[in-house]
């Protein structure tokens, strides 16, 4: 069964001009049946909500500006996206990405079999090849997973039949920082929902442009790395063993921007997201008395 009406939402912080190219992505979707697009503010001070309010797109996509600033955070700001939502399936993705034409269309196709679904990314059309090097991601025909554990769906690319987020209980407003994806993917398969994998729903991930920006972002992904691991250690979330430990410490020596690049041959890039991974899985590790490496 098709969605009557799809609700997009996007999470939104200060979101101009990306939002601006995200929206020109959604308006040349190939998808037939109705959709809206719900933009939750979570407390923007660049003139979004003017910005939206004057779009040329506005009535194209039957564009909604909703307001999330009275808590910061994405999962906060999509929650009350969900919220907002007027659509029986609800799809995600972010403010400074870009879906492919077809992501729709592949997305709720893929929701007739399954519970939810998550797309897949690429990061060549949105990046140079310099910083798309920094962060490799899996195959478009690969699921997202964690080792030795379970898949999960990407937060920019995520679609969920509304009444299936709603027994879930919506995004974890705890994960600050990262992992809200992880954690309501998780939790919906341990309730027994279905996570299906839809390849041909495609968006162009942007990365990070700069070395400092790139090991804030990670470090946020390690500390909350450590929390995943607190609320689902109990459902069977592996420790990381020794031997991870020493692969990190081993990378981030190697790829230390001392060294010469002719011989680490791997991008600094890399070495900036990597180190700042582990330095969050360490803060919170000491934060949280719990040993997460």
């Amino acid at each position: 069964m098709l969605p009557q009406l799809v609700s997009v939402i996007i999470p939104a912080y200060n979101g101009l001009p990306l939002i601006d190219e995200q929206l020109d992505a959604l308006a040349a979707q190939d998808y037939t049946g109705a959709f809206e697009v719900v933009v939750s503010d979570n407390g923007s001070t660049d003139g979004l909500r003017e910005h939206l309010a004057r779009h040329p797109l506005a009535d194209r996509l039957q564009l909604r500006w909703v307001d999330s600033s009275d808590k910061q955070g994405t999962p906060h700001a999509r929650n009350v996206g969900i919220a907002a939502a007027h659509g029986d399936f609800l799809a995600f993705t972010d403010q400074d990405d870009r879906v492919h034409p077809g992501w729709l269309t592949a997305l709720t196709l893929a929701a007739q079999d399954f519970d939810a679904v998550g797309g897949a990314v690429e990061t060549a059309s949105i990046n140079t090849a310099e910083v798309a090097s920094w962060r490799p991601m899996p195959a478009t025909d690969e699921r997202f997973k964690e080792i030795g554990y379970l898949p999960y769906a990407i937060g920019c690319n995520f679609g969920i039949w509304r009444p299936i987020i709603e027994k879930a209980g919506g995004f974890d407003e705890s994960f600050t920082r990262g992992g809200e994806d992880m954690a309501l993917s998780w939790t919906l398969q341990l309730k027994g929902f279905t996570l299906g994998h839809a390849p041909g729903a495609l968006v162009a991930y942007r990365f990070r442009t700069t070395y400092r920006d790139t090991w804030r972002q990670l470090r946020g992904y390690g500390e909350n790395s450590v929390k995943l691991y607190l609320a689902f250690r109990e459902h069977g979330f592996p420790r990381h063993s020794g031997k991870n430990l020493a692969l990190s410490t081993a990378g981030v020596i190697l790829l230390n921007p001392v060294v010469p690049r002719f011989i680490a041959r791997i991008p600094r890039g890399m070495w900036f997201a990597q180190t700042g991974f582990l330095v969050g899985k360490i803060r919170a590790s000491i934060k949280y008395r719990v040993f997460y490496i």
